[in-house]
């Protein structure tokens, strides 16, 4: 087993630490050593788990661990993980996700929760969340720091670009491109390709703004 840390403490961080327990039952894989957060006190006791203090923490370790980012937001993800050199970051998957199919790619750092489905010719990049039951179909390509709520269903022949966030439950039809940084609202069905930093929402989703 190897040593991993959380970093993200806060809901999500603890269905991460929930996500690895089952693959533990499966497998042996991770030893949890406790979270690391820059918004919790240092000591607090999460589960079973303690917050053993914020990144500045990881800097002081000698023998590193593993990590897992927990955090949901793109941007911030990102620029975590740019901070954190020398360390490796596993991927993360739950063992009732369908990987059945073939040529499908995942990237370090990714986390497939519980239930999503990948069909084939997949290609997801590093540092993607595919929470709960999220289905990407075939000849999809998902580019980094991408984070999907649950219920989130991308059609084939996608072309999702880096820092994508897309709500629960939203929908993306076969064929499209979502271009960087957007961010995709709760229930949105996307029926046309999207430009980069846009803010898109209702059925069919349509940009409200855009973003710096």
């Amino acid at each position: 087993m190897k040593d991993i840390i959380i970093i993200g403490a806060g809901g999500f961080g603890r269905e991460i630490k929930c996500l690895i327990e089952d693959i533990n039952l499966v497998q042996k894989k991770f030893n949890v050593i406790g979270f690391i957060d820059d918004g919790i006190d240092k000591g607090t006791q999460i589960h079973e788990y303690k917050v053993l203090g914020g990144i500045d923490y990881l800097r002081l370790i000698k023998n590193k661990p593993q990590l897992v980012v927990a955090i949901g937001n793109p941007s911030t993800k990102k620029n975590i993980i740019q901070k954190l050199n020398g360390f490796d970051f596993p991927s993360i998957v739950h063992p009732s996700v369908s990987l059945s199919g073939t040529n499908i790619s995942i990237g370090e750092g990714t986390i497939l929760c519980k239930g999503t489905i990948l069909t084939c010719d997949i290609e997801i990049s590093k540092f993607v969340i595919l929470n709960l039951a999220c289905t990407v179909g075939h000849d999809t390509k998902i580019k980094d720091y991408c984070s999907f709520m649950p219920y989130v269903n991308i059609s084939g022949e996608v072309l999702i670009k880096e820092c994508v966030y897309v709500g629960t439950g939203a929908k993306i039809i076969n064929d499209l491109e979502i271009g960087e940084n957007t961010i995709i609202g709760a229930g949105a069905v996307v029926s046309k390709t999207l430009p980069a930093n846009c803010t898109a929402i209702g059925i069919p989703a349509k940009p409200i703004k855009f973003n710096n």
